[in-house]
Formats: C-alpha cells, sequence, structure tokens
C-alpha cells in the first residue's frame, strides 16, 4: 500500500515540475515549487514507513519548514524587489 503511495506521488511530483517549469507566471511557478517540497515531505514520510525508519519524520518536518519560509522569502523578493526591511533605507539616507 505504501508503495503504490510512493509511485502516485512520483507522479504528482512530475506532473508539479512540469507545472514548475512551464506555469505563465512567477507566481504560477513559486506555487508549483511550493507544491514540489510539499510532494517531497510526504514522499519522505512514505519512505520512513516502507524502510521503518520513523527519523524520516523529523527530516520531512525539518523539511516542511524550510519550504514554507523559502516560498514565503521568494514571494516577498518577487513582490517589493529585496528582503530587508524597506525602512532601512529610509533611515539611512535621512542619517
Amino acid at each position: 500500500m505504501f508503495g503504490a503511495a510512493a509511485a502516485a506521488l512520483l507522479v504528482a511530483l512530475a506532473l508539479a515540475l512540469t507545472r514548475a517549469c512551464l506555469g505563465p507566471t512567477v507566481f504560477d511557478r513559486a506555487l508549483a515549487a511550493n507544491t514540489v517540497g510539499t510532494i517531497a515531505v510526504l514522499l519522505l514520510a512514505v519512505i520512513g514507513f516502507l524502510t521503518d525508519r520513523p527519523e524520516f519524520l523529523d527530516l520531512a518536518i525539518v523539511y516542511g519548514l524550510l519550504n514554507v519560509v523559502g516560498t514565503i522569502a521568494v514571494l516577498k523578493y518577487f513582490e517589493y524587489g529585496n528582503l530587508g526591511d524597506p525602512g532601512d533605507a529610509e533611515e539611512e539616507s535621512k542619517a
């Protein structure tokens, strides 16, 4: 049963990668990249169950958290053009 789940996740991963490469806008590509990260988390969990190694779940949780933070950072960069606080530049120019 977990083998079938792993195969289905690999098919979903291939579809998400196709969407990431062919997305019409940057935001569609970012959403597809986030989907790839989510599928990778699920695949790590399934592989952990298949190999009877529960420490894979810890890796999946850490990767999931990094995926969320990375997606937010990429979207902020594409919207504002930088990752810093916009108030920093104004304070430096006044000094």
